[in-house]
């Protein structure tokens, strides 16, 4: 069988914290061998984005095209996407592929509070992608999005990922790092609600923590693992890294991706 591979399709950053990057030192840090599909250029450090500039979506298609029919994927994770017509190619270049085991992070926003998908694209992803996923990895401002209405209480987190499975995907994770107290992330299967806990890590080195998550647990799927056992594995990596986390800019620095192999 040989080593696994997993794919990301999603924006650089040129800070290396988040996207492309971040998705590749995950896949790294996980033993499992990484390509990538850049769908848009940032220009981007720990303060914030300073000018995107998006990929042509016939080549967003041709790089899907190129990995998959050499390489191959057991994984495949999509991060920032950008634009309607990158969705429509994506959408399009997943169903070519018949690719089964897809991570969906519906990224809208950066750390910083800079946008990285344009509105008017909330729908293509809402229509065309999340119908493909396997998984979806909403935080709370993108599930608030994705339904259009806020979400406070855990009553309404659990209508939400009821909501957002009848949208397509097979395993809704509403990440809980946006809420207050602790770091509680909810998963939905259709049947049964999970918490995942983790205690809230107080640091302001969270660049890249939802493309780490996704990205983690890509990699466990082309491990062979089973969604959820995929999905609390990422949850205990990138805790670990959040916890190991260090300074290397003056805004919010990213999570450690190797904190398992040096500190």
């Amino acid at each position: 069988m040989g080593i696994a591979k997993a794919l990301t399709i999603a924006g650089s950053d040129s800070g290396g914290g988040a996207g492309i990057q971040a998705d590749l030192k995950t896949f790294a840090a996980l033993g499992v061998y990484g390509a990538s599909v850049i769908t848009a250029i940032t220009a981007q450090n720990t303060l914030g984005v300073f000018g995107v500039q998006e990929i042509e979506p016939t080549l967003v298609a041709k790089q899907i095209d190129a990995v998959i029919e050499d390489i191959g994927a057991d994984g495949v994770k999509t991060g920032m996407l950008s634009s309607a017509p990158i969705i429509e190619a994506v959408a399009d270049r997943v169903r070519h592929h018949r690719i089964e085991k897809l991570v969906v992070d519906p990224v809208m926003v950066a750390k910083s509070g800079d946008p990285l998908l344009r509105p008017e694209a909330v729908a293509a992803l809402r229509s065309l992608l999340l119908p493909l996923a396997l998984v979806v990895t909403p935080n709370l401002p993108e599930a608030e999005t994705l339904l259009g209405r806020r979400l406070e209480t855990d009553a309404e987190l659990r209508t939400a990922a009821e909501a957002i499975r009848e949208m397509g995907p097979r395993y809704v994770v509403i990440k809980g790092g946006h809420r207050g107290g602790d770091a509680d992330d909810l998963v939905y299967d259709g049947s049964t609600f999970q918490t995942l806990h983790a205690a809230r890590i107080d640091t302001p080195h969270t660049h890249g923590t939802g493309c780490t998550f996704s990205a983690a647990i890509a990699a466990g799927l082309a491990k062979g693992m089973e969604p959820i056992a995929a999905i609390g594995m990422a949850k205990e990596y990138l805790t670990g890294a959040i916890a190991q986390a260090y300074a290397i800019g003056a805004g919010h620095s990213p999570v450690h991706h190797f904190y398992r192999l040096w500190s």
